[in-house]
């Protein structure tokens, strides 16, 4: 009886410590993805605001905030990165907002896009990748070229597609998601009365204004808290 005693106390204790560890150990959080990712690090963009928001959340924890970007950046150019710009970095938490190029450049002079089949096959490449590097992973859903209402973008019905393939993919992969195309829709819907293609959360139909910034940060603030508490 004394002995079980002794190994429940010793067991206890490691248990403990690992937790106490955990919870100092410092939290690397990356952001990966293109122009919209790129312009989320400066002073206004959501990347900064999330970094802000997580310091004032946990003020006694080291937690790091970097945004792997690249502008016109598809599925397959950040394949071609991850190893340099992510893996390297040996990240704890690893947000993929990516699918507006590969929808876009269909239709951009000078671009081509990514199949349907390219960007799945694409998306589950970067995130076997990433669970082998023990990586938590969130999955963002492509959200608007345009911010007219729902159909009436020329291209609406190609991102509701690629959004649900990231939909899909999140299901069967059982990592977070982040619905950023029905948030997007949902808001747009709300608040676009006189129902132009952009200036609500952009300020050219893709790229966040500071609206839209604060928006797409309070979201994965909110996804993050998740894993960090």
């Amino acid at each position: 009886m004394k002995h079980s005693i002794i190994l429940l106390m010793v067991f206890m204790t490691i248990a403990s410590s690992a937790i106490n560890c955990r919870k100092s150990k410092p939290d690397k959080i990356i952001f990966f993805g293109d122009s919209i990712t790129e312009l989320g690090v400066k002073p206004n963009g959501y990347v900064t605001l999330v970094q802000n928001d997580l310091a004032k959340q946990f003020p006694r924890r080291k937690i790091t905030v970097i945004g792997a970007r690249v502008s016109g950046n598809n599925v397959s150019d950040l394949e071609k990165r991850l190893a340099d710009d992510v893996l390297s970095k040996k990240p704890d938490i690893v947000i993929i907002y990516i699918g507006i190029n590969d929808v876009w450049h269909w239709i951009l002079p000078g671009h081509v896009g990514t199949t349907p089949e390219d960007f799945e096959a694409g998306l589950h490449g970067i995130i076997a990748e990433l669970k082998a590097a023990n990586a938590d992973i969130i999955l963002c859903t492509p959200s608007v070229v345009g911010e007219k209402k729902a159909g009436e973008n020329p291209l609406d019905s190609k991102l509701d597609q690629y959004a649900q393939i990231s939909r899909n993919i999140a299901e069967k992969e059982s990592i977070s998601l982040i619905d950023l195309r029905k948030e997007f829709r949902k808001y747009l819907s709300e608040n676009n009365p006189e129902n132009v293609d952009k200036g609500i959360l952009t300020y050219d139909g893709v790229h966040l204004n500071n609206r839209g910034n604060r928006f797409i940060a309070d979201i994965i603030r909110t996804e993050l808290l998740k894993m960090l508490r």
